[in-house]
């Protein structure tokens, strides 16, 4: 089965076939760095970590690229309160962001280019939309004219002859229902404080949409292949993005094959601090859970399906993690220890199961169908070795199988790999030694004894051991 994408832009699944065969460009929107990444954000980063890491298994080369937006309004307002500059306030909340994602096993993109060291890029950009007179300046910025792009609605559906074009929205979020002229750089008012650029085009700085485009094209080129996020980017963000890229480019389709993920429920309703049901990856970490866990509630659902993230799911996900981690270390525990005695119904099994894993990630990364086929692979081999001792090869065969599999799940926890949580813990207690706070110490160390670790000290510091 060829691999297939549903795209958002056509609205049904295509075969996928990129522009530069066996290369794959890919752009996923990033995290506006003003707060902790919420769950929300990182079921959309660990859905274009899956994408990212099947690919590379079915053999394509991935040029990734993720921005990370470090100027909109959310940063300068709640850098304004803080009472700090913008540029301390966004580097603590990136270093927290790429804490979270090397903690839920997220792979690394080839960039993540900031908004604020590809200004001169923008200009340019705007600066030809200028030219050709697809944008204007007004009072209070530089806008783009949605009624100058004849093809502006094409991904969300919107019909630009419907819609209430003229009037300016110089906010980077505006009425998902209605379009109007977007602001591309906004000229400096006082509320701005110190956040502002002195360029050609006036004292301000450039509006949130710009800035995909141009990040975009600098990596990757005038075209490319995905561009990923959640279904809460269509309209506007990514309706602005072809509008303007395509319009500078001279109407070259920007991306492709557009993939975007649904939204998550928790326990049935929508995610909001007022109701209590609000989670960032630390907040669950303090709850005692592991990254890991956390990871497969987040891919256990096809991507454009909604998510209902429940903590009972998440303590079913605990427990589905251990018969994973379990088998696999079982299994390892064998090469070279088991039985002389082949048995043929292990390849058959292993064949099989590849086929259905594979089948499923092909259909538009079905990932439930594929941990199904996981589990029921389980089921199948620990019914055989009830029966029949594994010869080692035959172990070693399902060992290579799991981690192919897992090259793409990134659900097993290896032994030199200590979880987030754990680590955090320790280091918690090596400062707490430091000070020669041995209370504080002692409950650490127990704190982490219970979730299965010993800590030692030495003279290089501290290493953590499995029970």
């Amino acid at each position: 089965m060829a691999l297939n994408f549903y795209n958002t832009l056509t609205r049904k699944k295509e075969e996928f076939k990129p522009i530069k065969k066996g290369l794959v460009h890919m752009y996923n929107c990033g995290p506006t760095v003003y707060n902790y990444a919420h769950i929300g954000n990182f079921r959309a980063f660990v859905c274009s970590d899956i994408l990212r890491k099947y690919l590379k298994y079915k053999g394509f080369k991935v040029m990734q690229v993720m921005n990370l937006t470090d100027v909109d309004d959310k940063i300068i307002r709640d850098c304004q309160k803080e009472g700090i500059g913008w540029k301390e306030f966004t580097e603590r909340y990136t270093k927290a962001f790429f804490e979270d994602m090397d903690a839920l096993n997220i792979s690394k993109a080839e960039h993540y280019p900031k908004a604020t060291e590809h200004i001169n890029e923008m200009l340019d950009l705007i600066k030809n939309l200028l030219d050709k007179k697809i944008a204007y300046k007004a009072d209070d910025g530089i806008y783009f004219s949605v009624a100058k792009f004849k093809e502006y609605g094409k991904l969300s559906g919107i019909k630009l002859d419907k819609m209430e074009t003229g009037k300016r929205i110089s906010t980077d979020e505006y009425d998902k229902e209605s379009a109007h002229d977007f602001a591309l750089w906004k000229f400096w008012t006082e509320k701005d404080g110190d956040v502002f650029w002195k360029t050609e085009l006036g004292k301000g700085r450039p509006g949130w949409h710009i800035e995909c485009s141009a990040m975009s094209m600098k990596y990757l080129g005038k075209q490319i292949d995905i561009h990923t996020g959640g279904i809460d980017l269509i309209f506007p963000h990514h309706e602005n993005e072809i509008a303007q890229s395509e319009a500078y480019s001279g109407k070259k389709p920007f991306v492709k094959y557009w993939l975007h993920n649904d939204y998550i429920l928790v326990d049935g309703k929508k995610m909001s601090k007022s109701l209590g049901n609000f989670f960032t990856l630390r907040d669950l970490l303090a709850k005692g859970y592991k990254p890991t866990a956390i990871r497969y509630v987040l891919l256990s659902s096809h991507y454009r399906q909604q998510l209902n993230f429940t903590l009972s799911g998440l303590d079913g996900a605990v427990n589905a993690l251990r018969r994973y981690n379990d088998f696999y270390q079982k299994i390892k525990g064998l090469v070279g220890k088991g039985s002389q005695e082949e048995h043929p119904e292990v390849e058959v099994l292993i064949a099989d199961a590849q086929q259905r894993f594979e089948d499923a990630m092909d259909d538009d990364l079905e990932t439930s169908r594929a941990l199904a086929a996981v589990f029921e692979f389980i089921h199948e081999v620990n019914k055989l070795e009830m029966n029949k001792d594994l010869d080692k090869n035959d172990a070693e065969k399902i060992v290579v199988f799991m981690d192919e599999i897992d090259s793409v799940l990134g659900l097993l926890i290896k032994e030199e790999n200590v979880p987030a949580d754990v680590l955090y813990l320790a280091k918690q207690r090596e400062e707490a030694r430091k000070k020669k706070d041995w209370e504080k110490s002692d409950s650490l160390r127990e704190e982490i004894k219970e979730k299965g670790y010993i800590v030692e000290d030495g003279k290089e510091g501290f290493s953590l051991k499995k029970v």
